[in-house]
């Protein structure tokens, strides 16, 4: 089963430092699959992935793999906040 959820969701910043939400086991393979690099957190992160997907470990394990892989790359989000963009009053309101 792809959408094997993580009990909390995982946060990174990506791109220009826009964040981004993984989910599943899935979202965190098909992101550390695609990521540039071949880094031993990198590998380590893509093969615990690969067995929460085949049903060999849990996914919470692939979680805590994935996490290590990320904080790594300085791409994790510690505390999960995330700024919330508002729209711009007016300057007359």
């Amino acid at each position: 089963m792809l959408a094997q959820p993580f009990e909390k969701p995982v946060h990174l910043w990506v791109g220009l430092g826009f964040p981004r939400q993984l989910n599943t086991v899935f979202d965190a393979y098909q992101f550390a699959s695609e990521w540039g690099g071949n880094s031993p957190e990198q590998r380590a992160a893509t093969c615990a992935c690969k067995a929460a997907l085949a049903g060999e470990v849990d996914p919470e394990t692939a979680r805590g793999v994935f996490v290590a892989f990320a904080r790594s790359k300085d791409i994790l989000v510690e505390d999960a906040t995330i700024p919330v963009w508002r729209k711009e009053q007016p300057s007359h309101v």
